[in-house]
């Protein structure tokens, strides 16, 4: 269990930890609670989500289920309802997602944020592992570099170009020739794409 102060925080330990249910407040001193409980959403996770909030109107409860809460709470509330709409979502958690795929020798493990190749740990950094999370998500759908930069860094204020970077190094770390990229490839007027077919892919849950 965690608790975070704000959005930045929150990230923070969604590195670290999976969830399985996030409270989660849409007047934070940082942001909004709505645009991050969009991005939750474009994150894949398994984690149910329980909006609160003082916002008590119709059109604020639907903007925050349409926005990807599970179920939304108003302000004020006592305890034993908040326990109550816990448990009542605990009772339908959501089918976990893969953890852990495999393509060929390169393994990405989701929930560890780790990465190994021919049995070795690849060391990636956070950036790194975030656009490569990103790309195997899109399931061999190109992606531009406006959507990696958004999907991957949303708080970043970095030029589309820093992709670029990020991908030449993770091609240094993951091909086998990085001048002829079989797993990152560029698609010409579009951005990038993962290919795992490249490695007679096959996946796991582990």
């Amino acid at each position: 269990m965690g608790l975070a102060a704000g959005l930045s925080e929150a990230r923070q330990l969604l590195r670290s930890q999976c969830p399985s249910l996030i409270v989660l407040a849409i007047d934070l001193p940082d942001g909004s609670g709505l645009e991050y409980c969009r991005w939750l959403q474009a994150q894949d996770l398994a984690a149910l989500i329980l909006m609160i909030s003082a916002r008590s109107s119709e059109a604020d409860v639907v903007a925050g289920l349409q926005a990807g809460a599970d179920d939304y709470l108003k302000k004020p509330f006592g305890l034993q309802e908040f326990l109550a709409r816990v448990q009542a979502l605990l009772r339908r958690q959501r089918p976990q997602p893969l953890s852990r795929l495999e393509f060929g020798d390169l393994v990405v493990d989701l929930v560890q944020r780790r990465v190994e190749h021919h049995g070795r740990a690849i060391d990636l950094t956070p950036q790194e592992f975030s656009l490569l999370y990103v790309l195997v998500q899109a399931q061999g759908q190109p992606l531009s570099r406006s959507d990696l930069l958004q999907r991957a860094w949303p708080n970043a204020i970095d030029n589309p170009r820093t992709v670029d970077t990020h991908i030449l190094s993770l091609r240094k770390k993951l091909e086998q020739n990085p001048q002829a990229p079989q797993l990152l490839q560029t698609v010409r007027n579009v951005g990038y794409r993962f290919t795992p077919e490249a490695m007679a892919t096959r996946l796991a849950v582990s």
